[in-house]
């Protein structure tokens, strides 16, 4: 995922530049308005153009969401687990305490 995410992440900036060497080459002076129509450009070229590596990155970000919850899940389970050794060794001694009385 980390390969994706660099990948598209200096795509992206690549656009921008682009996108700002353009505008000057045009005549834009710069400014803030040269920056905002940069971004505004390189935002809809990226999603013209970075289809495929925008769907890797969100598949990579997705699949590392799902292990973090397969791994929290494990982890309250294992607790859950212990939860109820606990509660079972405390009925059974409760219940040896009542049978001696």
């Amino acid at each position: 995922m980390h390969l994706a995410l660099i990948k598209y992440s200096v795509l992206r900036l690549a656009l921008f530049v682009g996108s700002l060497i353009l505008l000057y080459a045009v005549g834009v002076r710069p400014s803030i308005l040269m920056l905002v129509l940069a971004a505004g450009i390189s935002l809809a070229l990226s999603y013209l153009l970075l289809g495929k590596q925008r769907d890797a990155v969100a598949r990579g970000i997705s699949e590392r969401i799902s292990a973090r919850i397969d791994h929290r899940q494990g982890l309250g389970q294992a607790d859950a687990d212990a939860e109820d050794a606990d509660v079972a060794a405390a009925e059974r001694k409760l219940q040896r305490e009542t049978d001696t009385q």
